[in-house]
């Protein structure tokens, strides 16, 4: 009897093992390996030089009818591949030619389901597909990402607003570290995540391609696992009716999308970082998006503008009276013209919230719009998302009268289906109209900029205006933001402020508002954060004192045709180099505390470099606005010695003979 029931016992093993399907690839450089797993679920897991990263995770998706993928595990079909190809950015934020090279695996399933997964050098991803012939429902997708070690985590944990459900966020909140097991159910927070193991690699967590589907939020669980969570369906909406009206959810469906039946879905994106200075140099999310469906970018044209929000246009030194007025406008155009800025921001409060056709009394839009025509200065415009999606087209029709170029539409606060399905009508619209595009209050690119490289920037970040009400945005925040955020895409922080005060001297003032930092690190984040339309918030009469300092900032790129992270540490400091033509800049930012770097310059060409150099003065440790401009000779043989003040910056523009 005994011997019989062992009998059982191995031939019951035998059968589990028989059912399981192993299929392994590596990335092409052989450093990271994919195991994927099929038995009763599908899962994943990923190694590091036979360091395991990521612990089996499992895959899957639920329709409202009841069919799931893994249903039809039982006879997996897989077929592999590999690419080496180049991808050309038209809008380059990061580099012009971008490699893309990755093992692919495909997992067809007889249900009509599958899964495709890649992996890349510095990461990897997977994305499920579907082959219906009818429409389908989404009731809910298991996204599972589990680790086999308790590491600590940085998320954005979104904050409910007391009127509207979890799902509403503006998407701008402050990076909360936590060791992965004490996040719970309750928290819930918007990628991009990153994991922070102490000996093995760094792991972000984002996606990418998102379209037609809600925003992936994750979760914990009280144990070594982050979980995706996705907002429901809307089924009943509802206006605001505030100062910033905006559109919220009164009633969500059971299900989270009703969606085409043969598709792919978005891509769930694991970069890995071998070293903190890998996830600023990451580019992972913009190869996997969708390339671009605007055939003609010839328009497309990023740069600096300027824009007075933030202060509030409290500008001095002049003989009217400043606010929303026309004579404030023509004294940025007059600014941006001096310090080689390509255009203006006319923010809210040009028109009435809720009509583009309201004009605010004292503008004169055709006296601003001719006076920038004849200056070479282009006019940039706010809308209300909810009154852009009112008057579409008729709005856009005056805005190419009036020779606009570009638009940022604000206040969304969601990432469900239907708010993508959004983001997507306005794009297409503004890629008609030939305007460029950012959105505010939103959710992360996701390769949204590679799709539309009109829609050149997003905010979906706690940036420079949380200075008018708040102490949230310190030195170890803006340390943060490379390393996180900028990983989903070109951000919109608004940099530049000429007012700068210590942790200890900063106070939020709406009327003066300050940064806690040097004046040096608002010049670096030019460099370091990534967006090709930059906008410089600060003091433009501050700017007209300074001519040196902002000749300097105005002549800083937007796009480059290179980018090399040199040295980082998240949340403490790093360093980045970026080439436009033969020009480099090197730029460094450090948080709270005052730091000494010796940073090689072999990265360079062979040759001689005239250097213009904007450091931290002697006494920016209690007087952060101190600065000092330089000018020395360098060749690649030289090291750079630099110095950087409490919540300081560094920036050195090298060009090559």
């Amino acid at each position: 009897m005994k011997h019989y029931l062992f009998t059982v016992i191995l031939l019951l093993f035998a059968c589990i093992a028989k059912a399981d399907v192993i299929r392994e690839i590596n990335s092409p450089d052989g450093s990271i390996r994919l195991v994927v797993s099929v038995n009763n679920r599908l899962t994943y897991s990923i190694f590091y030089k036979s360091q395991q990263l990521v612990s089996p995770s499992e895959i899957d998706i639920i329709l409202s009818d009841g069919k799931k993928l893994s249903d039809g595990l039982a006879n997996p079909a897989f077929s592999q591949r590999s690419n080496k190809s180049v991808i050309i950015s038209p809008v380059p934020e990061k580099r012009k030619q971008i490699p893309d090279e990755y093992t692919e695996l495909s997992l067809t399933l007889t249900n009509s389901f599958g899964v495709i997964f890649r992996v890349y050098n510095d990461g990897m991803a997977y994305r499920i597909i579907t082959h219906f012939k009818e429409d389908i429902q989404v009731k809910d997708e298991v996204a599972d990402f589990h680790f086999p070690v308790n590491h600590q985590v940085y998320f954005p944990k979104v904050v409910p607003d007391s009127k509207m459900d979890k799902y509403h966020t503006s998407f701008e909140e402050l990076y909360t570290v936590q060791a992965m097991d004490s996040i719970s159910t309750n928290d819930l927070f918007f990628t991009p995540v990153l994991v922070a193991p102490e000996r093995v690699p760094k792991v972000a967590i984002t996606e990418s391609d998102l379209e037609d589907y809600p925003g992936m939020f994750l979760t914990g669980t009280r144990s070594n696992a982050l979980r995706g969570d996705f907002a429901p369906y809307p089924a009943e909406e509802t206006e605001s009716n505030e100062l910033y009206s905006l559109k919220y959810v009164t009633n969500r469906a059971d299900f989270i999308a009703k969606t085409k039946g043969s598709r792919v879905f978005p891509w769930r994106v694991l970069m890995i970082a071998p070293q903190d200075k890998d996830l600023p140099a990451n580019d992972l999310v913009y190869r996997l998006a969708s390339p671009s469906r605007v055939a003609d970018v010839s328009w497309v044209k990023p740069g600096k503008a300027t824009d007075e929000w933030i202060i509030t246009s409290n500008i001095f030194n002049v003989p009217f009276k400043s606010g929303i007025n026309t004579e404030t406008y023509l004294y940025y155009i007059d600014f941006a013209k001096r310090f080689g800025f390509e255009r203006i921001m006319m923010d809210a409060g040009w028109s009435d919230n809720n009509d583009l056709f309201k004009i605010t009394p004292g503008i004169d839009m055709q006296k601003i719009t001719s006076y920038a025509k004849s200056k070479g200065i282009g006019v940039s415009m706010w809308t209300l998302g909810l009154t852009l999606e009112k008057q579409l087209e008729p709005a856009l029709d005056q805005f190419n009268k009036w020779g606009v170029d570009f638009i940022m539409t604000d206040f969304f606060n969601r990432d469900d289906q239907k708010t993508v399905q959004l983001f997507y009508k306005i794009a297409e619209a503004c890629a008609r109209h030939k305007l460029m595009l950012m959105f505010h209050g939103a959710f992360k690119p996701a390769g949204f900029n590679r799709t539309f490289p009109h829609a050149i920037a997003r905010e979906a970040v706690l940036g420079s205006e949380y200075n008018i009400w708040s102490s949230k945005v310190t030195p170890e925040h803006n340390l943060r933001l490379p390393f996180i955020r900028m990983l989903a895409g070109p951000l919109d922080y608004e940099p530049g402020m000429l007012n700068n005060a210590t942790v200890q001297g900063f106070k939020p003032h709406s009327e003066n508002v300050m940064s806690m930092t040097t004046r040096t690190q608002q010049l670096a984040m030019f460099v370091i954060y990534e967006s090709p339309i930059q906008f410089f918030a600060g003091n433009p009469s501050q700017g007209f004192i300074e001519p040196k300092f902002m000749e300097f900032l105005g002549g800083i790129p937007t796009v480059w045709d290179d980018t090399q992270v040199l040295d980082a540490k998240v949340s403490d400091y790093i360093v980045t180099a970026r080439k436009k033509g033969k020009t480099w800049y090197v730029a460094a930012m450090t948080d709270a505390t005052a730091r000494d770097l010796t940073i090689p310059l072999d990265f360079l060409e062979a040759g001689t470099y005239t250097a213009t150099i904007c450091k931290d003065g002697v006494n920016a440790d209690k007087y952060p606005a101190d600065y000092n401009i330089s000018t020395a000779t360098f060749s690649k043989k030289d090291v750079l010695k630099i110095h950087l003040a409490p919540g300081g910056g560094y920036v050195i523009r090298l060009v090559r003979k």
